[in-house]
C-alpha cells in the first residue's frame, strides 16, 4: 500500500509535559534512538513492535507503553496498514529516575483505566484554556503509573564498564551542540577509545555517535515547536547544515524538520487523529 504519514506536534503549557505528538505511519521504521524524557505511548489503530534494552516488545491490544529516558529503542509497524499513535513526552518531575529500571523490565502495561485516563489527558492537552484540567488529569496518570512501577523498584547491581559508559554519557550530554571527538572523550574519561565505545554500546545498546545524533534531534524538536526555522535550528543544535539535520531528523522522527514544523500547532487539531472524549472532571 502507498506510504501515508500524518503528524501533529505541539508544546502544551502544562508543567511536566514537554510535547504532545500524534502520528499515523504506514511504513516508517524508527532507528535506535533515545529521548531525554519519558515517552508515554498509546496506539489507537494497528500495532507497533520495538526493541528496548535488547528485548523485542510490542503494543498488543489496548496496552499502554512507557519508555524510560536514556534507554535506546526503535519502532516499526507490526501490521500491514501501519499504526496510529498518541504520545506525550513527560519530564522527570512526573516520573523519577528510580522508576527507570522497572519500566525497562516491563514497559507495556495492561490497564484499561490508565489507558482511559491517558486518552482524557490528551483531550485536555489539546484544548487551549484547559491547562488546569490537564494538570489534574496528568496527576492521576502519574499516580497510576507509579503504582504499577514502584512495587518492582529495586537497586540494580553495577554493570561492567558502567562508570566509563556513564562518564561518557555525561560528557555527551554536556556537549550536545559542540560535540566531542573520540580522542577528546578518551582523554576526558581516561579510557582507551575502543574500550570506551564498547563500554558505552554495551551499557546503553547504542553507539556514542548515535546517542549524540538522537540528543541533537531531541533538541531540534523542542526548538521547532517553539517556532524556530529549521535552518537556524540545524546549527544551533550542532548539525553541520540543514541537510545534515534533515537526514537524521527524518530517520528518527519519520518526517523532515520542515514538515514537522508545519505540523506543529498550539493545540492538537480536532478530527485529524482520533482523540478520546474527555470527562468534565478527573476520575
Amino acid at each position: 500500500m502507498p506510504s501515508s504519514q500524518q503528524v501533529s506536534a505541539w508544546r502544551p503549557q502544562v508543567p511536566g509535559v514537554v510535547e504532545g505528538f500524534h502520528a499515523h505511519f504506514t511504513e516508517h521504521a524508527y532507528p535506535m534512538h533515545v529521548h531525554d524524557v519519558w515517552t508515554l505511548l498509546i496506539v489507537d489503530d494497528g500495532a507497533v513492535r520495538y526493541d528496548l534494552n535488547r528485548r523485542e516488545r510490542g503494543t498488543p491490544g489496548d496496552t499502554v507503553s512507557l519508555l524510560p529516558p536514556q534507554v535506546p529503542h526503535n519502532g516499526s509497524p507490526a501490521t500491514a496498514h501501519g499504526f496510529r499513535k498518541r504520545v506525550v513526552y513527560l519530564e522527570a518531575p512526573v516520573l523519577d529516575e528510580s522508576l527507570i529500571g522497572p519500566a525497562v523490565d516491563d514497559p507495556d502495561i495492561t490497564d484499561p483505566l490508565l489507558r482511559r485516563r491517558i486518552g482524557q489527558l490528551h483531550g485536555a492537552l489539546g484544548r487551549r484554556g484547559d491547562e488546569l484540567e490537564a494538570e489534574s488529569r496528568l496527576a492521576f496518570v502519574g499516580e497510576r503509573l507509579r503504582g504499577h512501577l514502584r512495587p518492582r523498584a529495586r537497586v540494580s547491581a553495577p554493570e561492567p564498564g558502567r562508570g566509563v559508559a556513564h562518564s561518557l554519557r555525561e560528557l555527551l550530554d554536556a556537549r550536545v551542540p559542540d560535540g566531542v571527538t573520540l580522542e577528546e572523550a578518551a582523554r576526558e574519561v581516561r579510557a582507551h577509545p575502543t574500550h570506551l565505545v564498547r563500554a558505552f554500546s554495551a551499557a546503553f545498546g547504542i553507539a556514542p555517535h548515535q546517542y549524540l545524533m538522537a540528543r541533537r534531534v531531541e533538541r531540534a524538536r523542542r526548538l521547532l515547536l517553539d517556532g524556530s526555522p529549521p535552518a537556524a535550528v540545524a546549527t544551533e543544535v550542532g548539525f553541520y547544515d540543514q541537510a545534515h539535520l534533515n537526514r537524521h531528523f527524518r530517520r528518527i522522527v519519520g518526517i523532515p524538520p520542515g514538515r514537522y514544523a508545519s505540523a506543529t500547532t498550539k493545540r492538537a487539531p480536532s478530527g485529524s487523529l482520533r482523540t478520546a472524549s474527555a470527562d468534565p472532571a478527573p476520575p
